[in-house]
């Protein structure tokens, strides 16, 4: 690991860095600028949604379209703008709102400036800066630690070892680690840029994050038509303009080949309904921090949950003390001298110190820091040794009295801390203090609404398993009767046969719940985890999606996908429920953007053996684009859809798309055959294959649509209205031709294919859903 630089000028302690100081180093450029945003920046939003290989090729089209003087082919245009528009707004407008939520939200540290003790935030820390760092704070730059007070520091992140570090005055603190134990001064000596963590993540920049499911089936269409389109559109162009020798024609048609191949929008609408997402959770005081989480979270199929702070609400008091050879009032003091001498501000610590008693008056010599591995905390005197900390690891020779006392207290729900005083290597119990924790009022509700969604909860906490499963049953989650004591399996018990058979695991240590996540993963399943102490760092990050109380730990928050700003569990309804809309809406409309791309390559190497042009143009396609896909998918991806997904993306979206693509391919071949019996005009033989793709795409988006609710049925009925009224009175401006007046066989054939369409998509449906899908393995 790289070496911190050592201390140059050592910083005095007790004053601080001076404000000339801080100002010599902020105008030297030696702060700790923030070295990643949570969101991009809006020139990176605006470069993404302008610069994508289908806007270039929409770009390159709409030139060479420009040059041959069709303007009314520029009608594509439009709907690619308002996509680029609404898309970036929607985004620009979630960023900005999530930027501030997390402003709001950013992480401070006590430092000592002046002589006196100052709260900032980390980006306004700079070099030389003496930073108090208590248990969950992540270490914010490199440093030398000052003073510690039982500091240890869990660098697993940089190092991949999970085993913490102790760290006397004089060793070296890496930015990116967290403290897990006790607490310290350290002096920062490398900022910003000059960390280790940044020079690590410059290291690594060209790394992309990690694609939702979503967004890797997208890529994988778009990775599939990218090596698709360019080749049949050149080829295509080439096939035309060598038979007919009109270069104008020629450009016309692969114009419309081309753009009907891309599937516009699908990758805008995907991006809009995540940031639409983030947005509302936003609104919900819910901090995202990555917005494919939303959609990782809708997939979740496990849930595993902390007891505190999750199930309970985490304000713990004090309900009894439990004497056992001395008087209540020493335990008390005992309690009090410990929690003052190791400077704790946890929850345990605080329900202690509310009792208001007087600390035991004897020297400290040392601190014992409490750790979620050790599981309790202490001090030294010149006579003794004080702990305080869970029975099973700091009890050794428990009476049966003693024994009887501790499970009655568990079985009852009580969290148990057992008072010890060591004297010459032995321990003797001095009493047990009983701290209760009270259910959250909304538990049982939001639990049976999980359960209900088929979600399995599981329990991890590092308390007693018998008072987890009190705690468990008060809060209504079914199966809490089957437990484990994780203190109890060995060093390598079989973790997969743990997650399969319990629903609770108790006196489970940092490691151990990642271990139990790894399993849960192993077994096939998609795990998410809540947490809010720095135990359940390693856990939040071995897990697919993970969820933070906001203000308990500053590790657990940088870690986590999700941050309940309010500590209100019940969000995760909200949560569960805006992944799964999303998900949802993006899979039924995404049939609606492939139709178009399927039936477009079909035909276009069809007329390229046939060596015919391309049916129709681009402006006879804009009122199909508008009518049935842009404007009713822009409403259907609104709309509330919280059923679980399925897990089939691909097979719910050729269902629909497959189908209608077939559909439009056996009519406008149907049409072309006559056409070359007819020999009718390229007006009326264009005409027929939009009205065509037309009725074809209504009949998806009813197929889509369902429940075809009141709302619903207006859209769709207002839209087709204005379809047919486009044939009647809007024919000149997209170059079709009126349908009225007309002679009696071409009404014969609109009515044709009117009356046909329905019935063709339905059995073709039919045969594929059949034959076809039923015999994929879709992935």
């Amino acid at each position: 690991m790289k070496t911190v630089k050592p201390i140059e000028q050592p910083t005095d302690l007790h004053t601080g860095l001076t404000t000339e100081q801080v100002k010599q180093r902020v105008e030297q450029g030696k702060t700790n600028v923030q070295l990643k945003k949570l969101s991009r920046s809006i020139p990176q939003i605006l470069a993404d949604n302008f610069f994508t290989l289908f806007n270039i090729l929409n770009f390159v089209i709409a030139i060479l379209i420009f040059w041959t003087g069709a303007y009314k082919n520029l009608f594509f245009l439009g709907p690619v703008l308002i996509n680029l528009i609404i898309g970036s707004y929607q985004e620009i407008r979630s960023k900005l709102t999530v930027d501030k939520i997390s402003l709001v939200n950013e992480s401070k540290l006590t430092v000592t400036r002046d002589g006196h003790a100052q709260t900032i935030p980390i980006d306004q820390l700079v070099e030389d800066d003496i930073v108090l760092l208590k248990r969950g704070n992540t270490v914010p730059a490199d440093g030398i630690v000052r003073i510690t007070t039982g500091l240890q520091t869990d660098e697993s992140s940089l190092t991949g070892e999970s085993d913490s570090v102790s760290k006397e005055v004089g060793a070296p603190a890496y930015s990116g680690s967290f403290v897990i134990a006790g607490q310290g001064y350290i002096q920062l000596t490398q900022v910003g840029h000059a960390s280790f963590v940044a020079q690590l993540s410059n290291a690594v920049s060209q790394d992309k994050p990690e694609l939702s499911v979503l967004m890797r089936i997208i890529n994988r269409i778009i990775k599939v038509l990218t090596y698709t389109i360019i080749p049949v559109g050149l080829i295509l162009f080439f096939r035309s303009y060598l038979r007919n020798g009109d270069l104008v024609k020629a450009i016309l048609g692969t114009s419309a080949s081309v753009i009907g191949m891309i599937p516009e929008g699908l990758v805008v609408l995907t991006s809009i309904a995540l940031a639409t997402g983030a947005y509302k959770l936003s609104q919900r005081h819910i901090l995202v921090r990555s917005l494919n989480a939303i959609e990782t979270l809708a997939r979740v199929d496990t849930l595993c949950l902390d007891k505190t702070g999750t199930i309970t609400t985490g304000q713990l008091t004090v309900k009894k003390v439990i004497p056992f050879g001395q008087s209540e009032a020493q335990i008390d003091a005992i309690a009090t001298l410990i929690v003052q001498a190791t400077k704790e501000t946890n929850a345990t610590a605080a329900a202690i110190l509310a009792l208001e008693k007087k600390a035991l008056s004897a020297p400290v010599q040392d601190v014992i820091a409490f750790s979620s591995e050790r599981k309790y905390s202490g001090v030294v005197t010149a006579d003794h040794h004080y702990l305080m900390g869970a029975p099973e690891f700091i009890l050794t020779d428990v009476s049966a009295d003693q024994q009887a006392a501790i499970d009655q207290a568990t079985t009852a729900g009580y969290r148990v801390l057992a008072v010890v005083i060591e004297t010459a290597g032995r321990r003797e119990l001095a009493g047990l203090i009983l701290i209760a924790d009270q259910v959250r009022k909304q538990a049982k509700d939001t639990f049976a609404y999980l359960r209900n969604q088929g979600l399995q909860l599981k329990i991890i906490s590092g308390d007693n398993p018998v008072t987890v499963v009190n705690v468990a049953q008060q809060a209504g989650i079914e199966g809490s009767e089957h437990y484990v004591d994780l203190s109890q399996v060995g060093d390598n018990p079989d973790y997969q046969q743990l997650v399969s058979d319990n629903q609770v695991f108790g006196r489970v240590k940092p490691q151990q719940k990642a271990e139990l996540i790894k399993a849960m993963q192993a077994n096939g399943q998609t795990v998410g985890m809540t947490g809010d102490g720095v135990n359940d760092v390693l856990a939040m990050r071995q897990s697919d999606c993970s969820i933070a109380m906001a203000g308990e730990s500053d590790a657990a928050e940088a870690t986590a996908n999700f941050v309940l700003l309010d500590h209100n569990f019940d969000s995760m309804i909200n949560m569960l429920n805006e992944g799964r809309r999303v998900i949802n809406n993006v899979e039924r409309v995404a049939s609606m953007y492939l139709i178009k791309t399927i039936y477009s390559v079909v035909l276009s190497i069809l007329f390229i053996i046939l060596g015919t042009g391309y049916p129709f143009q681009l402006s006879q396609m804009t009122p199909i684009n508008v009518l049935t896909v842009g404007i009713p998918t822009f409403f259907l991806a609104l709309e509330p859809n919280y059923t679980p997904p399925a897990g089939r993306f691909m097979r719910n979206v050729m269902e629909i798309a497959l189908p209608a693509a077939l559909c439009d391919i056996l009519l406008l071949v149907g049409i072309n055959i006559l056409d070359r019996w007819q020999n009718y005009s390229f007006a009326t033989t264009s005409t027929l294959s939009v009205f065509t793709i037309g009725l074809i795409g209504f009949c998806a988006l009813v197929s889509i649509s369902n429940p075809l609710v009141p709302r619903k049925k207006v859209m769709i009925g207002a839209l087709f209205a204005l379809f047919i009224l486009t044939f009647f009175y809007a024919t000149k401006i997209f170059a079709l031709q009126s349908i009225w007046p007309l002679n009696w066989w071409y009404s014969w054939l609109y009515l044709a294919l009117l009356l046909i369409s329905w019935p063709l998509f339905l059995f073709m449906r039919e045969v594929l859903g059949r034959r076809v899908f039923s015999r994929i393995k879709w992935k």
